[in-house]
């Protein structure tokens, strides 16, 4: 295999290809978890975390281990956020391409769609996002013509340890010690696809989002464990058995039995003689307990979410209005997820598979980008009011980024397009706009004849016109025109009489009507502005 580097620019050893690093590390994968969350107490929790910005990791992710699996609540949450990067994806050549990266940014795409398991692989990325950070390890071969990952294995946390330099390291945990005094093993470049997902500044030990969510967790489960112990001495009526006085031991204990029996079986005998009673449960509230869960689980969906409302309303604070807010904040935080995940695929994953294919020859610098697509677009209703207004002022706005905003892509050449129906006539455009569209420009017309003729930089015809062509349908816009034509020209109502048989000699009154009031709307307007004009010139 020909020399190839890494995208630090350093050479990469060809011991990556030949087997797992980790295939020589028997001891990591034999650990059991610790499982620390079993008779976790505030003392013992503050000493995990210490032990953990002391290097010592191990004990802080099998506590992250725990939590993602024993709350219902956390594993809710934070699978929203990590199953909301699992959207389409795509492979994009560099800024300003060359033939040659065009054509390899389409051969990467068909290389990584070819993988399976793909989904898997960027599920297990995601799980940085609540641990800190994620390590996938990748197992190559070359089935074809091609270096392809055979498997992406994502490894426990407890297995790294964190080396403190200059920058700070990821490292396997081994049983060695380096000569500078270091503890664990370098990452080998193209054996791991390592994630490292900021949720706060920091020491990479402190930055896990699960740090901010451990006081909660316990606070939580200190109130569920209070909830069923109160649950078990209120909730339950307290029975009493009554013996009479010269009772044996045996008596006594076949007693104790019926009373065990009849709180679980709601059936049972008893000796005769012997006395049953059932006391009322004692009074109590149940409503402390309740609180502080529902504060721990908000304040879980905080963390995770940036908001309440995406989660769970609780019908009093809980608007459509606020939900939508918060949901923009969830979307903030996807698209931040999205810049990392990305930025460590480019680097980690596409760029060793570029590389070893010779479809990267420029190296990182021009490799092409993984991408994903949340697929979000404007709101077309919103859109389609609003553009045909701004273009009707004078606004250019390009047809691209207009389709981009809406989601709709750029026809290939030949390809059937949406088109007005072919029925449309002219008709149903006048009829369109009679009601409505030509009462507004008499309106623009008042206004300007009200106001100085200094302020007036184009004349209200002028002026009117893109207001009057954005108000008629493409099928009536060529006849208005005529007409305008016909009654700025015509002296006598004769001759637009005459003229308006010849354009249309098929037109009923109505439709005469409707077309005559889009037209007369700008003669109007002519003839103020000349009014004005001439006013002002004394």
């Amino acid at each position: 295999m020909a020399k190839i580097l890494g995208p630090d620019g350093q050479p990469i050893s060809s011991e990556v290809f030949a087997q797992p690093q980790t295939s020589h590390y028997s001891h990591l994968q034999r650990e059991l978890q610790t499982h620390p969350t079993r008779g976790l107490t505030p003392s013992k929790l503050a000493t995990i975390l210490d032990q953990a910005e002391q290097g010592d990791l191990q004990a802080q992710f099998d506590l992250f281990e725990d939590m993602e699996e024993k709350d219902g609540h956390i594993a809710a949450e934070l699978g929203k956020r990590r199953r909301a990067l699992l959207v389409p994806w795509s492979v994009v050549p560099p800024d300003n391409p060359s033939a040659r990266e065009s054509a390899a940014a389409e051969q990467l795409a068909e290389l990584v769609g070819e993988m399976a398991d793909f989904e898997d692989v960027l599920f297990d990325v995601t799980d940085a996002i609540g641990k800190g950070f994620s390590c996938g390890e990748i197992e190559w071969h070359k089935p074809g013509k091609y270096w392809l990952p055979k498997t992406i294995t994502h490894r426990p946390q407890s297995w790294f340890t964190v080396h403190r330099g200059y920058r700070q390291e990821l490292r396997l945990r081994s049983n060695t010690t380096a000569a500078d005094g270091s503890v664990g093993e370098p990452l080998q470049p193209f054996g791991w696809i390592t994630h490292v997902h900021k949720a706060k500044s920091g020491y990479l030990e402190r930055t896990a989002m699960f740090r901010q969510l451990v006081w909660p967790y316990l606070f939580k489960n200190y109130s569920v464990g209070d909830l069923a112990e109160f649950l078990e001495i209120y909730g339950i009526p307290v029975r009493i058995g009554k013996y009479p006085s010269g009772a044996s031991e045996k008596e006594k204990m076949t007693l104790l039995r019926a009373l065990v029996g009849i709180g679980h079986n709601a059936a049972g005998i008893i000796p005769n003689g012997m006395e049953l009673d059932f006391l009322d449960a004692a009074s109590g509230d149940p409503k402390a307990f309740e609180l502080m869960m529902t504060w721990c689980e908000r304040t879980q969906s905080k963390v995770i979410l940036g908001g309440t409302l995406t989660s769970g309303a609780d019908g009093k604070s809980s608007t459509n209005a606020l939900g939508n807010v918060h949901n923009e904040v969830r979307k903030d935080l996807r698209s931040s997820d999205i810049r990392q995940v990305c930025s460590t695929l480019t680097r980690d994953f596409l760029y060793p598979i570029a590389v070893l294919n010779g479809l990267a020859p420029d190296g990182m610098r021009r490799c092409p980008v993984f991408c994903l697509d949340v697929g979000e677009t404007e709101d077309l209703t919103a859109y389609a009011d609003a553009l045909p207004k701004l273009v009707g002022v004078g606004m250019q706005i390009p047809v691209q980024w207009a389709q981009e905003k809406l989601g709709i892509p750029q026809p290939q050449a030949g390809e059937p397009v949406l088109q007005a129906g072919a029925s449309t006539t002219w008709r149903q455009g006048v009829a369109a706009t009679s009601s409505r569209a030509w009462r507004w420009p008499l309106g623009v017309a008042a206004t300007a004849a009200q106001a100085p003729v200094a302020a007036q930089s184009v004349s209200p015809p002028l002026a009117m016109a893109p207001q009057l062509a954005a108000s008629a349908r493409a099928p009536a816009a060529a006849w208005v025109e005529q007409i305008r034509a016909l009654v700025m020209q015509a002296s006598t109502l004769e001759d637009i009489r005459d003229g308006l048989v010849q354009l249309a000699p098929d037109m009923t009154l109505d439709d005469y009507a409707a077309a005559m009031a889009e037209a007369l709307a700008a003669a109007e307007l002519a003839g103020r502005y000349e009014v004005l004009q001439e006013a002002s010139n004394g």
